[in-house]
């Protein structure tokens, strides 16, 4: 490490908030599926800024879309209509079957979003406040208190409790600890169709036709959380589409974006016309013309470049690939997960291996202490994959 990335680290040490313990290396610039530090290494990536970056650093019509918008517009509040917004709204819907959407900055203030629609629509309903939500154990819906409190990890939860309150959890694919929870109070379902942070578990298929029934007889509302999963990340643009189970409210941001600040909470008509209305729910900057612009460029491209089609191809590649590696080292327990949303858990945690690639410019993640966590750009290859293979065996090794 240079005299030049160490200066900058203390910097950074000395007036961020520590709230993560980062990696020592400063990126600078991004090509591809690599990315290059101040000091010129270069690294794989599989981590695409924590599954955002779905179509590879320096894409040049994506760039090209936001140097046109930033001359042209960048903010004017959602007090007037914006040609960018109206575009991405239609997209998305049409991507996403769903029927209204709202635009935001990130994935927790989608799912802010999607409990206040619920409880709105509840609230319309018998004109209590006392509704109960169903979440999931392991979930992650993110940081703020809302999203927090639909969390399903008590470590996330306990430091900031009282949570929102009336939220209960049950677990994921046992459809009876569902059904344990449900009363005369409850509103809402909440879950991810897979997993992210809680360890890439997917949902199946008869657990969320099952759900969605129990909700249909009561008139309950589904919640997916497609912030992770999303995006095509699992070889559909949603993941719920795998099986054709339709949500009543999604959520979805990270990729939508590709890296600008982005998010929506979307909804199908009926909860459209019987939940939030003026003046319920805001956001200063939510679907501002640059990031607007932005969703917009990233959805041709999906379609341009048939993102999904080539997820479909190498997904299989990368699940072969690392099956061979759990077959080969008896410290990895398996490998779980959907598309290009992988993980390999270990039998003891994986600090130690994910810096140790590092080092050999190969970047992972983590879900939980004892997951490596493979969410890389779309657009990878074979040939990437092979590469990332070769350095990661020889990290555990």
């Amino acid at each position: 490490m240079s005299e030049t990335m160490k200066a900058y680290i203390e910097e950074a040490e000395n007036a961020l908030l520590h709230t993560y313990n980062r990696y020592q290396i400063v990126l600078e610039k991004g090509n591809g599926v690599y990315l290059y530090d101040t000091d010129g290494k270069k690294y794989l990536d599989f981590v695409a800024g924590i599954a955002v970056f779905a179509l590879g650093y320096n894409n040049k019509e994506y760039n090209d879309a936001l140097k046109g918008q930033i001359d042209k517009l960048i903010h004017t509040s959602n007090y007037y209509y914006n040609v960018p917004a109206i575009e991405a709204a239609k997209k998305i819907k049409k991507a996403s079957g769903m029927d209204r959407v709202f635009f935001t900055n990130s994935g927790a203030e989608a799912n802010e979003g999607a409990i206040k629609a619920a409880r709105k629509y509840a609230y319309l309903k018998d004109g209590t406040t006392d509704h109960e939500i169903i979440a999931m154990n392991h979930s992650f819906h993110g940081r703020t208190m809302g999203a927090l409190s639909v969390t399903g990890n008590v470590k996330y939860r306990e430091p900031f409790e009282p949570m929102i309150g009336h939220i209960k959890f049950a677990d994921l694919n046992d459809f009876d600890s569902v059904l344990a929870q449900v009363t005369d109070k409850t509103c809402a379902i909440m879950l991810e169709p897979v997993q992210g942070e809680g360890g890439l578990f997917p949902a199946t298929e008869d657990f969320l036709k099952k759900v969605r029934a129990l909700c249909d007889e009561k008139d309950l509302l589904l919640i997916f959380d497609e912030v992770q999963c999303g995006m095509g990340r699992t070889g559909y643009m949603f993941a719920w589409q795998r099986y054709g189970i339709k949500p009543d409210i999604m959520t979805t941001a990270k990729a939508l974006g590709c890296g600008v600040p982005m998010g929506a909470f979307l909804m199908t008509e009926r909860v459209g016309q019987h939940s939030l209305t003026a003046g319920d729910h805001g956001t200063t900057y939510g679907g501002n013309p640059l990031a607007a612009a932005a969703a917009e460029k990233v959805l041709d491209l999906f379609e341009k470049d048939h993102i999904i089609e080539h997820v479909r191809e190498v997904a299989p590649y990368l699940e072969k690939r690392l099956e061979e590696l759990a077959a080969k080292h008896e410290d990895i327990l398996e490998r779980r997960g959907c598309g290009l949303m992988q993980g390999l858990v270990f039998a003891h945690p994986v600090a130690e291996i994910i810096n140790r690639a590092l080092e050999k410019g190969l970047i992972l993640i983590n879900a939980g202490a004892d997951i490596i966590r493979f969410v890389p750009p779309l657009i990878i290859t074979k040939e990437n994959i092979d590469e990332m293979v070769t350095i990661l065996d020889a990290c555990i090794r």
